[in-house]
């Protein structure tokens, strides 16, 4: 039996029509050091989509995936846009909540996928308590991208795109973030290891990590080489294993459906991009088999803020990088 009461899914949010966009994008952006006109290109992607991220349905479709399994209520709440979380646990603390478990769709450890997330939450806890009401307690299940079903989920996808394309490069991409975080984190090395993990399970001893989704300053040290400029070197067919995401949404849909596609068909190669493990058997018994556990937590001090460095913008801090779900 779960000591837990209930199962908070956290996600980044995102607009689902045009007129959501720019207020959306102002709540990522919020005392973050970025231009105006990298949010108007980043609005650019959206409007592409006629200003709808898919992200929002996809944590609908988990949630429905998972209600069958999971033998306590869901909520859902996110970092950026409706259902915002401190509402989302307004209606919990309401509920009569005491002490909820929260899975993060994100599943390598770094600050902006995890760290910040529990930053987020007790942010929202602070401001049901400052109302004057107990908040719900909320553990988050710690980073799961070595746990053997979302290894398993990832391989299937990976192996039905090889599929169709057995002679393609197989390049596993996930979000690029500042080297700062990468150090301070254990990032790059879980990234790694998943992607040896499933390229043995697909039989290819012969891969790639790349990364993806660059947002910050031009002066400050990402991590590298970027899918593009990959593409580009290698210049041959590819199969393109987005293993640093959960779901097919806008980071997935433009910077590789649509902006890496581009580069190939300007090469004249053939490209297949596998798909995100979304709601996969797999993941779904693997979460519901975290949300029973005791030892499912996070570690106290896991994925710390990145070292302030000094930086081209007058030695302002790195800020976490700007996510277009």
């Amino acid at each position: 039996m779960s000591k837990y009461d209930a199962l908070l899914i956290v996600s980044f949010g995102g607009p689902e029509k045009r007129e959501d966009v720019i207020p959306f994008l102002e709540n990522v952006l919020r005392g973050r050091n970025v231009p105006g006109e990298r949010m108007l290109e980043v609005a650019e992607h959206y409007y592409h989509f006629d200003g709808r991220s898919p992200i929002n349905d996809q944590n609908r479709a988990l949630i429905d995936a998972l209600r069958p399994v999971v033998n306590m209520p869901i909520y859902w709440g996110n970092r950026n846009w409706h259902p915002m979380l401190a509402d989302t646990m307004r209606q919990m603390r309401d509920d009569g909540v005491l002490r909820a478990v929260a899975f993060v769709t994100s599943a390598f450890g770094s600050y902006s996928g995890c760290r910040q997330y529990m930053e987020d939450i007790e942010r929202a806890r602070a401001v049901i308590e400052a109302e004057g009401r107990n908040a719900p307690q909320i553990s988050k299940i710690r980073p799961f991208s070595a746990h053997p079903n979302f290894i398993k989920a990832m391989t299937d996808r990976t192996r039905m795109a090889l599929a169709e394309l057995p002679q393609g490069h197989l390049v596993f991409t996930a979000h690029s973030v500042p080297v700062s975080m990468a150090e301070s984190s254990p990032y790059v090395r879980e990234l790694e290891r998943a992607c040896a993990v499933v390229a043995h399970g697909v039989g290819r001893d012969d891969w790639k990590l790349v990364y993806q989704s660059r947002s910050g300053a031009p002066g400050q040290p990402w991590l590298k080489p970027d899918i593009g400029e990959y593409l580009r070197e290698i210049s041959s067919d590819a199969v393109i294993v987005p293993i640093g995401f959960l779901s097919d949404h806008m980071e997935v849909l433009y910077d590789l459906d649509t902006e890496a596609r581009a580069v190939c068909e300007e090469l004249g190669v053939e490209m297949v991009r596998a798909g995100t493990v979304g709601t996969h058997p797999a993941m779904i018994e693997m979460i519901a088999e975290m949300v029973t556990q005791d030892h499912a937590e996070c570690a106290e001090g896991c994925c710390p803020a990145p070292r302030r460095q000094p930086t081209p913008l007058a030695g302002k801090k790195i800020d976490p990088p700007v996510l277009p779900r």
